[in-house]
C-alpha cells in the first residue's frame, strides 16, 4: 500500500512538469522570443491543474491509507476495551476471593494484594513495590517466593501469625510464568503468587476434637476406676463382709454418674444433629416458671437456698419447644444451686427485651466464676473447680446443653459474674421463632 501511494505521487509530478514544459513551449512558439509570458500563463495552467490533481490524489491517499489506518485504530480500541474488561473482571474476582491473595515481581517487591489479605494481615497503607520483609515479615514465606521466582517450583506450608490474633493459614505459592523462554528454552519467571487460606476455624475446631476426646476418656475413666477396684475387692471375698453394702452403694453411684454422663451426651448429640426437629408452641411463661422452680425445690432445699420468680408480664409468652426451654431453665437453676451460697437464694425472670426478643436471667449469691473462665464455660467438661464439680456430681456437659438448645432456637446465651458475689446467667430468645433463625446444627460446637 505504502509504495502504491509513492508512486502515485511520482507519476503525478511528473505529469505536471510534462504539461508545464508543453504548454509553455507552445506559448513561446506562439509568442515569439518573450519568454517572461509564456512561463508565468504556463505556471498558472499547471497550479489550477496540480490544485485539481492533489484533491484527487487526496481522495486516493485515503482509500488507500486512511482506511486501513482507521482498521487498524479499531482493532487497537478494540483490544485496549478487551484487556480493559479482563482486568475489571480480575478485579472482581480478587475482590470476591474469601482468599487472601499476593502478587510479587521478579525482584521480589509487591505489586498486588487483594482486599482479602488486608483484612487477614495487618498489612500498612501502602504495600506497592515493598518487599516481603517490609510487610509480612516470615522467613519461610520470603523463601517460598524466592525458590518460586528463582527455580520456577511450587510450595505449599502451614504459616502461623506471629501476633496476639493467633491465625493458622494454609499457603500455597506460586510462580508466574512469562510469554518468553530463556536461552535454555524454559518458559521465564516474572513473579509469583501466594494465596493465603484461613484456616484458623479449622485448627480451633480440630483443638476441640481433641480435647473432646482427652476429656471423655478423663471423665468415663475415673468412674470406670473406681467401679472396677470396687468389684473386684467383692469378687476376691469381701462380698460376704460389713463393707459389701457401702461398697455396692459406691459401684451404683458410679455407675449412675456414667450413665447420666451419657445420656447427656446423646441429648447433646440430639440438639447438635441436623434431624432435630423443634416441636414449637406457645408457651406462658409464668407457668414454665412455676413448673421448674417447683421440680427443683427439693434439691435447693438441702442446701436452704430458696428460688423465686422475679416479676414478670403474667401474659409473657413465647413460642419455643417446652421441653427443650424446660431442660435448659432447669440445667441452669443446678448450676446455681450447686455454686449457690448456703441459705441463699436464686431468682429465676423473665422480661420483654424489645419487640421480637424475651430476655431471660437466671441469678444465684454464690461464689462466682473467676473473668478468665467466663469465656469457657459452655464449653463441654469445662470446670472452673474440677474437684467441687466432680463432689457434686456434675458431667460437665450441663452448660454446653443448655447453650446449644438456646442456639437451636435462634437465641444467645452469655454470662456475668463477680468473685464472691454471684453469678447471672443470661439468654435471649425470639417472641416468635423464625426457621431461618435456627442455626444449623452441624456448625455448632
Amino acid at each position: 500500500m505504502k509504495y502504491g501511494i509513492h508512486w502515485k505521487l511520482f507519476a503525478l509530478i511528473v505529469s505536471l512538469l510534462l504539461v508545464f514544459v508543453l504548454i509553455q513551449q507552445m506559448l513561446f512558439a506562439l509568442n515569439g522570443e518573450d519568454l517572461l509570458f509564456p512561463t508565468i500563463f504556463s505556471f498558472i495552467i499547471i497550479a489550477l491543474l496540480a490544485h485539481l490533481l492533489l484533491k484527487r490524489y487526496l481522495l486516493l491517499f485515503h482509500e488507500d491509507f486512511q482506511k486501513p489506518q482507521e482498521e487498524t485504530n479499531r482493532q487497537l480500541t478494540n483490544t485496549v476495551q478487551n484487556i480493559s474488561r479482563e482486568k475489571d473482571y480480575l478485579q472482581t474476582v480478587l475482590r470476591g476471593m474469601a482468599e487472601g491473595v499476593l502478587v510479587v515481581d521478579a525482584r521480589g517487591r509487591i505489586r498486588m494484594v487483594n482486599e482479602s489479605l488486608k483484612k487477614l494481615f495487618p498489612l500498612p497503607k501502602e504495600v506497592v513495590d515493598r518487599t516481603l520483609l517490609e510487610t509480612i515479615r516470615n522467613a519461610e514465606l520470603e523463601k517460598a517466593i524466592r525458590q518460586a521466582i528463582q527455580e520456577g517450583t511450587d510450595s505449599a506450608f502451614e504459616f502461623v501469625l506471629p501476633t496476639s490474633l493467633g491465625k493458622c493459614f494454609d499457603v500455597n505459592v506460586v510462580p508466574i510464568p512469562s510469554s518468553q523462554n530463556t536461552d535454555q528454552g524454559t518458559r521465564k519467571v516474572e513473579g509469583a503468587m501466594a494465596v493465603f487460606h484461613d484456616i484458623s476455624r479449622l485448627k480451633e475446631l480440630e483443638k476441640i476434637r481433641q480435647d473432646f476426646v482427652a476429656n471423655v476418656s478423663h471423665e468415663l475413666r475415673t468412674p470406670l476406676t473406681t467401679i472396677k477396684g470396687y468389684a473386684e475387692t467383692l469378687l476376691e471375698g469381701a462380698l460376704k463382709e460389713e463393707v459389701a453394702i457401702p461398697f455396692l452403694q459406691v459401684i451404683k453411684r458410679q455407675t449412675d454418674r456414667l450413665t447420666k454422663m451419657v445420656e447427656d451426651l446423646l441429648t447433646l448429640s440430639k440438639i447438635e444433629s441436623k434431624e432435630l426437629s423443634l416441636n414449637l408452641t406457645m408457651i406462658l411463661l409464668s407457668d414454665l416458671m412455676e413448673d421448674v422452680i417447683a421440680f427443683m425445690k427439693e434439691v435447693a432445699s438441702k442446701r436452704n437456698i430458696s428460688i423465686f420468680k422475679g416479676s414478670m408480664d403474667p401474659s409473657l409468652s413465647v413460642q419455643a419447644d417446652r421441653d427443650l426451654l424446660e431442660q435448659a431453665l432447669i440445667n441452669l437453676l443446678d448450676n446455681a444451686v450447686k455454686y449457690g451460697r448456703p441459705n441463699g437464694q436464686i431468682i429465676l425472670s423473665a422480661i420483654q427485651k424489645d419487640q421480637d426478643q424475651i430476655l431471660f436471667s437466671v441469678k444465684d449469691d454464690g461464689i462466682g466464676i473467676p473473668k478468665d473462665d467466663l469465656p469457657r464455660i459452655f464449653e463441654r467438661f469445662y470446670r472452673v473447680d474440677k474437684g467441687r464439680s466432680q463432689e457434686l456430681g456434675g458431667t460437665g456437659l450441663g452448660l454446653s446443653i443448655v447453650k446449644h438448645i438456646i442456639q437451636a432456637h435462634g437465641g444467645k446465651i452469655w454470662a456475668e459474674s463477680q468473685l464472691g458475689e454471684g453469678s447471672t446467667f443470661h439468654f435471649t430468645l425470639p417472641s416468635f421463632f423464625r426457621q431461618e433463625s435456627q442455626v444449623e446444627s452441624g456448625k455448632i460446637v
